[in-house]
């Protein structure tokens, strides 16, 4: 996350499903990400599952980034998200979780949840598609 900026600013967008949420993170990735590396992105909901905005939480190399709990969990208090929706991409193109995906995932959701926090997806997003963590009932 890049620490001395405010989470970034984004259209209101009411997000209900996966199928909601993957154009905006698409365009976010358009702008912020490459298909060189990978990244991580966090974004915030209000109540009424409305984007309020988003971070960049970690950039990384060609196979990985690593993304510390504690700077999601401090980003998500920062703009008083109800709700967060992480996001990474792949630049192999694949869309299947490593292990170490489904561990943070649910690091993730345990730390947000002590915080009256939910975790609503965890994406993974490339060329080809997505995968979401919720809809494949690993959440």
């Amino acid at each position: 996350m890049v620490l001395d900026k405010a989470p970034m600013q984004f259209p209101r967008v009411k997000i209900n499903t996966s199928s909601d949420v993957y154009p905006v993170l698409q365009k976010i990735h358009a702008v912020e990400g490459s298909e060189l590396y990978e990244s991580f992105y966090l974004l915030y909901l209000n109540r009424a599952n409305v984007t309020v905005g988003y971070s960049i939480i970690s950039r990384g190399g060609i196979t990985g980034t690593t993304a510390d709990v504690r700077l999601i969990i401090q980003a998500a208090l920062g703009c008083a998200a109800v709700y967060i929706l992480a996001c990474h991409n792949h630049p192999s193109g694949g869309l299947r979780p490593s292990k170490a995906d489904e561990y943070l995932t649910q690091k993730v959701k345990e730390a947000a949840k002590l915080h009256d926090i939910t975790l609503m997806d965890h994406m993974i997003i490339s060329d080809q598609g997505y995968f979401s963590f919720m809809d494949e009932g690993l959440l």
